[in-house]
């Protein structure tokens, strides 16, 4: 019996596009090597997940989407919390949770990318 993979579940496991089994990411989120690199192909289906060479460089927009909703974010907590804080208060969190967040933010641009622009179909029937 096949059974059906979410759409939301597969992007936020970052799996791949086609089968949603195979992962995109050699390494763990964890891991700082290789921290950005995507497999090539899929290990379970074999698709291929760099369409074309400098395929991601378009990630850079959805990272730079998600830098800015983290600044206004940390701002919103900011002022809500502390009311009307120092600059410098400023400075330092939103350095530092940009700081903290990029492995998770640098990985989920691309997976966003790919889902998004890569042209690459859902096949439940998929072994």
């Amino acid at each position: 019996m096949n059974e059906q993979r979410s759409l939301t579940g597969a992007i936020l496991k970052a799996k791949c596009p086609k089968c949603r089994k195979g992962n995109l990411f050699p390494v763990s989120v964890f891991s700082f090597r290789k921290l950005s690199q995507i497999n090539q192909y899929c290990p379970n289906c074999g698709v291929e997940l760099v369409p074309e060479p400098d395929f991601y460089y378009g990630a850079m927009y959805i990272s730079y989407a998600l830098s800015v909703a983290l600044f206004i974010n940390v701002m919103i907590v900011l002022n809500y919390v502390f009311d009307d804080p120092d600059l410098m208060v400023y400075i330092v969190s939103v350095v530092f949770f940009n700081i903290a967040l990029l492995p998770i933010m640098l990985r989920y641009s691309k997976v966003l990318y790919l889902y998004g622009m890569g042209k690459i179909s859902y096949e439940p029937n998929l072994k």
